[in-house]
This record gives C-alpha cells, sequence and structure tokens, in this order.
C-alpha cells in the first residue's frame, strides 16, 4: 500500500532571502532519510510560503520492507572451552542477540565456522518514522542561529504554530519541534484568519490556493507575480525592471500576490537612475519601469500581500512611502555634489582595509603605483590610469554610497563626470570592481581593466601574505574572485602580461609590510588552480588543460592561446596517435642515465623509416616554425600532424635502443628533437583517446 504524505510545518514569517533554500535542503534531508529507512516513494514535491514550509511525498509505502539480519559470532574455538561449555565471548554474543548459546545457530566457510544468529524484523510502519524522519531532516537546516520562543528548549529558525502530518487521510501520531501533528493548517492571515482543515494529504495545494487563499507553491507563485507585474506594464506601456534576486524575495515575502501600480514625483528623475532603482528595490520591494527606449519612467510596481477592496488605499499608501525616500536619496545626493569626489580621499586614511596591511589610503597608494606599471601592456594612458586608481574608493565616503553600499563605483562615475573628470576616468571608477559575481562583464574600457587588475592582485598578495588563504569554504576577501577576475581581465582582455612577474611587481610594492617569504609563489599557484577551473567551467576538455598547464607559460593571455590550438589539435585525426606516440618518447627518454643526446647527424640514419622521419622533419621545420612566432599555435600542431605517418613507421620498424652505441644516440636525438617540437605548446601526450 501506498499513500502521499504531508508534513508542514507552519511557522511566523521566515526570512524571505533564506526561504528558497531551506524549501530545497528540507526536502533533501527529507529524501535521504526516506531512502535511508528504505521507504521508496514516486517523488517529492516542495512547498514554500512566508508561514509554512511543507512536502509532499507521492507513492509513499506504508512501511518498510522486512528484512533478514545475520550476525556472525566468535569462531567455535573460541565459543566453548575443552569441556563443551560456553565461553564469556558465546555468553556475550548470545546475550547481546536476545536468546541462549543453544538457541544461535553456526556459519561455515572452508574449514572455519561460526556462532551466527538469524532473526526476521518486521518493517516500521511511516507511523513509527515519520516523527525521526522529520527532526532529522530540520535539524539539518542550513539555519546559522537558531531561536527559541516561551518557555521551551525548542529550537527552529522562528517559533513554530502548528504542524501537519497525513499520510492519505490519516494523522500520523506524532510530535515535531514540540508539537503535536494534526489535520489542521491555516490560510492567509487576513482572507483566512482561522483554522483550515485538510481532508487528505493530496488535497493540501488546492485547499490553501481555493479556501485559504495562500499559493503554497513558490514558483506558480513567483509566475503569478510575473504575469501580474508584466500585465500592469502592458496597459500602460512600461516595461518592469524585474531583478530576479528581488522576485525571488517578494515570493517569498507574500501569499497571495496582488500586482499595484504606482508613481512618484517626476522631479525625482534628475536623480542617477541607479539612486533611484536602488531606493525602490531596496527599501519598498518595488519593481521600478522603463519606457520603449529605456529610460525610467517615474512608476513602479508593488506587490500587495491580498486582494484589497480599495487597491487605490494601497496605491496612495506605497506613493507617501516612497516620495521621503527618495527625497532623501535626492538630500545624499546633493550634499555629496557639495564637494569634489577628490576632497574625500584623506578620509581613507580612517578606514581599515586589513591591520596588518594597513588603511584603505595605504592600499589606494599601492594600486595607483602597480596600476601605473600595468599601462602600457594594458594598452591605457597612464595618467589616466593613475588618476582613476586614486580616485577609486574616494565614494566609499560619500553619504549616497554609504545609505546604497551597491552603488560603489556607479556613484564615482557620476561624481567624477560632474566634477569635470575625464570620461575614460570616471569610466574606470564604475568598471574598477568588475567583475562583481560570477557571469559578471570584465570592464570594457583599458583604464578600467588596469585598475581593476591592480587592486585584485593587491589583494590577493597582502591577504595570502599575512598567512590568510581561503580554506575550505572561508573566503572572507572574496579571493578566489579576486583571482578569476584577474584571468578573466587578461584573458578576454586580450593583456599579455605575464601573471609571475605582476604577482612579484606587486609583492615589492608593498615595501617594508611583513609579506611571508613565498607569497609570490603561493599566489601563483592560487592562480593557475582557479584558471583550471575556469577552462573547465567554459568546457574544455580536462586532458587539454592538463597538457597545456604542464608547460610552464605563465601569461593567461598565452595560455589561452594554446588551450584553443590544443583543443582543436584534439579532433584532429591524427591526434590520438601522435600523442600515444609522444607519450612513448617521453617515457624512453625519462629512462636514460642522463639527457638525451642534442644532435643527430644524418649520416648515421641507416633505416629508411629514420631516414623518412628526418626528411619530414626538415620539410616541416620553416612552414612551423614561422606558424609558431606568429603564435599560430593551431596551424603549428596542424602541421606537425603530418608527421604521423612517418612517426608510426619509425616505431614500426626501427629499434631505438639497439646495440650501436652510436645509432642509439643519434635515434634519441632524433627522438628528442621530435619530443621538443611537439612540446613547444603542449605536453600533447597527456591527451586521451577521445
Amino acid at each position: 500500500m501506498s499513500e502521499t504524505l504531508l508534513i508542514e510545518i507552519g511557522t511566523e514569517e521566515l526570512p524571505p532571502k533564506a526561504l528558497p533554500r531551506l524549501s530545497a535542503a528540507f526536502a533533501a534531508a527529507f529524501d535521504k532519510g526516506l531512502s535511508d529507512a528504505g521507504l521508496p516513494h514516486d517523488g517529492i514535491t516542495a512547498y514554500c510560503a512566508p508561514r509554512r514550509l511543507a512536502l509532499s511525498v507521492s507513492g509513499l509505502a506504508e512501511r518498510q520492507p522486512d528484512r533478514v539480519e545475520n550476525r556472525r559470532g566468535p569462531a567455535l574455538a573460541a565459543a566453548f572451552d575443552n569441556g563443551g561449555q560456553p565461553t564469556k565471548a558465546a555468553l556475550g554474543f548470545a546475550r547481546s542477540c536476545g536468546v541462549e548459546v543453544a538457541d544461535l545457530g553456526r556459519v561455515k566457510s572452508g574449514d572455519n565456522e561460526w556462532l551466527a544468529f538469524e532473526r526476521h524484523v518486521a518493517g516500521r510502519h511511516i507511523n513509527e518514522l515519520v516523527g525521526e524522519i522529520t527532526h532529522q531532516a530540520l535539524a539539518a537546516l542550513p539555519i546559522p542561529k537558531r531561536m527559541r520562543w516561551g518557555d521551551g528548549e525548542v529550537e527552529f529558525v522562528r517559533p513554530v504554530h502548528w504542524v501537519v502530518a497525513l499520510y492519505g487521510s490519516a494523522v500520523l501520531e506524532c510530535e515535531i519541534l514540540g508539537i503535536a501533528a494534526g489535520r489542521t493548517t491555516r490560510g492567509h492571515r487576513f482572507h483566512h484568519g482561522g483554522e483550515l482543515p485538510l481532508a487528505s494529504a493530496d488535497d493540501y495545494a488546492r485547499t490553501l490556493e481555493q479556501e485559504g487563499h495562500v499559493i503554497a507553491d513558490f514558483d506558480a507563485r513567483r509566475a503569478r507575480i510575473v504575469a501580474q507585474v508584466e500585465a500592469l506594464c502592458d496597459e500602460t506601456g512600461g516595461q518592469a525592471v524585474m531583478d530576479a534576486a528581488l522576485v525571488d524575495e517578494v515570493t517569498a515575502l507574500v501569499e497571495w500576490p496582488a500586482a499595484i501600480g504606482g508613481s512618484f514625483d517626476a522631479e525625482f528623475l534628475e536623480l542617477p537612475e541607479e539612486a533611484l532603482i536602488a531606493s525602490m528595490q531596496g527599501h519598498q520591494k518595488y519593481f521600478p519601469v522603463r519606457d520603449a527606449e529605456g529610460r525610467l519612467l517615474n512608476r513602479f510596481v508593488t506587490i500587495a500581500n491580498l486582494d484589497s477592496k480599495q487597491p487605490e488605499v494601497v496605491r496612495d499608501g506605497n506613493e507617501r512611502v516612497i516620495r521621503p525616500r527618495l527625497a532623501d536619496a535626492r538630500f545624499f545626493y546633493r550634499s555629496d555634489r557639495a564637494e569634489p569626489l577628490e576632497t574625500r580621499r584623506a578620509g581613507l586614511a580612517d578606514m581599515l582595509f586589513e591591520k596588518r596591511l594597513g588603511s584603505l589610503d595605504a592600499k589606494t597608494a599601492r594600486v595607483e603605483r602597480l596600476a601605473a606599471r600595468l599601462a602600457e601592456p594594458c594598452g591605457a594612458e597612464q595618467a589616466l590610469v593613475t588618476r582613476a586608481a586614486a580616485l577609486s574608493r574616494c565614494d566609499l565616503l560619500s553619504a549616497m554610497v554609504g545609505e546604497f553600499p551597491e552603488l560603489q563605483g556607479t556613484m564615482g562615475r557620476y561624481y567624477a563626470l560632474a566634477d569635470g573628470e575625464p570620461a575614460a576616468v570616471a569610466q574606470a571608477l564604475d568598471e574598477f570592481y568588475q567583475p562583481r559575481f560570477a557571469g559578471d562583464a570584465i570592464p570594457a574600457s583599458a583604464v578600467g581593466r588596469c585598475v581593476a587588475l591592480a587592486d585584485k592582485l593587491d589583494s590577493l598578495v597582502g591577504i595570502f601574505g599575512i598567512g590568510m588563504a581561503p580554506t575550505g569554504d572561508k573566503d572572507p576577501y572574496a579571493l578566489r574572485r579576486a583571482a578569476l577576475g584577474c584571468l578573466r581581465i587578461l584573458i578576454e582582455g586580450e593583456i599579455d602580461l605575464d601573471l609571475a612577474e605582476v604577482i612579484a611587481t606587486a609583492c615589492a610594492i608593498y615595501g617594508e609590510l611583513p609579506l611571508a617569504g613565498d607569497t609570490a609563489e603561493q599566489v601563483y599557484a592560487f592562480m593557475r588552480e582557479r584558471l583550471r577551473g575556469y577552462y573547465l567551467e567554459r568546457g574544455v576538455a580536462a586532458d587539454v588543460c592538463a597538457a597545456v598547464l604542464a608547460n610552464e607559460v605563465t601569461a593567461p593571455r598565452e595560455i589561452d592561446r594554446r588551450v584553443e590550438a590544443v583543443s582543436r589539435f584534439r579532433e584532429h585525426s591524427a591526434a590520438a596517435a601522435l600523442a600515444a606516440a609522444n607519450k612513448r618518447i617521453g617515457n624512453i627518454l625519462k629512462k636514460l642515465d642522463g639527457p638525451a643526446p642534442e644532435r643527430w647527424a644524418r649520416e648515421r640514419l641507416v633505416d629508411t623509416a629514420e631516414q623518412r622521419l628526418a626528411d619530414d622533419l626538415d620539410a616541416v621545420a620553416g612552414e612551423a616554425g614561422a606558424l609558431f612566432e606568429a603564435r599560430d599555435y593551431a596551424g603549428y600542431l596542424a602541421c606537425l600532424a603530418g608527421l604521423r605517418e612517418s612517426v608510426d613507421a619509425f616505431f614500426d620498424e626501427v629499434m631505438v635502443m639497439c646495440e650501436d652505441a652510436a645509432l642509439r644516440d643519434n635515434r634519441l636525438a632524433l627522438l628528442a628533437h621530435l619530443h621538443r617540437l611537439f612540446g613547444r605548446v603542449a605536453d600533447i601526450s597527456r591527451l586521451s583517446e577521445n
């Protein structure tokens, strides 16, 4: 027999940003509990709303399957003494099994025999199991800090007020988080303020929606919000700015969404649109609206948590609330504009970057020096780079960024333009934090790339230098993101810089500050590992990464060229055979007592196959060399791929390690030359067969 199981935990309002994560974790942990208990089912549907976490498990077996438990005890030689009486070992084993020694069986394997016990264990009913499985699943939720309420000792993310546990139409007898389970849920606080009995587990979502005015399914609630907002904007010819994270947060705040449009005074549009959007999204959870040309309008959409009989009252209330918020933003903006951005630089001396590494002013000074050295290879004008670096963190002391930290950099650009700074400097102030998150773009301008690169390298070197490298999940200075950002800027920005040299320069700029002696090596190794992850994330084959990174090329842009070339070569029909041959050559050379002979002589090539290989090597030497110098590594490898037949023939027909020392050394020199040619781009012996 199987039925649907429903578990609902009714609480006070759950933290909205954590709600989807809590729901997913609850479902995963409960599924694991069912699996561990041996209870098969057809699937789990997770529900979550501001006041509830729930799971619906369809097709759940009524009880565990019966099983046979086998235990093996002591060997017979140790179980009985010379008089045939049971020893302490036998008595203890029998006692642990709950039987007498005489009731124990025996099991034989080869010449050995042991005492044994076998019993049939009846599977436990779901009524006995659901409480402990739910308890374990709730205990495993990612809740940083649990709270208590009332006089009890129970802890959870928020106080719990009701629990539902239904198996089909039957209430399961269990206690969860100190509350006896029942069949009664609760509807919307205002549309249905009382209790709401459930006839069966399968009725949960339908009953809540139709009678309780609660859409328990997060995705369905989210889709309704998006559809309502879009429909409302279509009526007025606008388009809502719907940040995905904000949509999720709003979905977690409401049980019965109702979109309502509003507006604010057009005079506020004089403010930077990012400030208006930050105020509407961050403070009020509104969705701003743009016109067809992308210009911000003096309109917004809010999501109410009920169907109001007087929506105009809700609209008026929201419009009254947003006005002082925008007035504050206007005050901050005008106050900040009262003095030039550069005057705030002095205040950075009072802001700590890290107690052993000094203030943000000291960090800014280091970034200025490093960025100046990177300007030329980044294709940027040094004066612009130095100016952008000097102003890069000044907006941290502005009132607007103090209120909206997410606008750091953005407000720096506005204030720099207002001060008459060059457009390239202003743009760099907005870009130097990029990439801010996974998938974010790198800075578009040369000045922005240069300052961003210098800032991230300074952080990496400094934090590694004081022994605070990331460990496990802990990365308080976001060094993994900084390292990946540097690599992306160098690769995607097509900047030919030697990473090892740049790291060493960043270390030197720290001067007298006490960095560990191996800081440069640590940072370089850390970034090389991030580089491997970068390519794997992009779908580059692991063996291609291994082949390219085996060579000690230290410029990421150069590595990228080779990764692209080896990826293409890997698909060549000759790749597998040449990779195998190169591996064979490498193994032969490794077995030598010393280095292979450096030069080979044509007059000592006596076999036709080795003469042919030498001829083919000579034939491609000029073209291959020119392609390599031009950094056309794909063409270079394709050129060498033409050697496949002569390489195969050589290994089929020529005995390399022959008794004649002169012939052997000549052949080894020829193979070493071939090995070096292929190894110039990558260690292709590491390529696996396609």
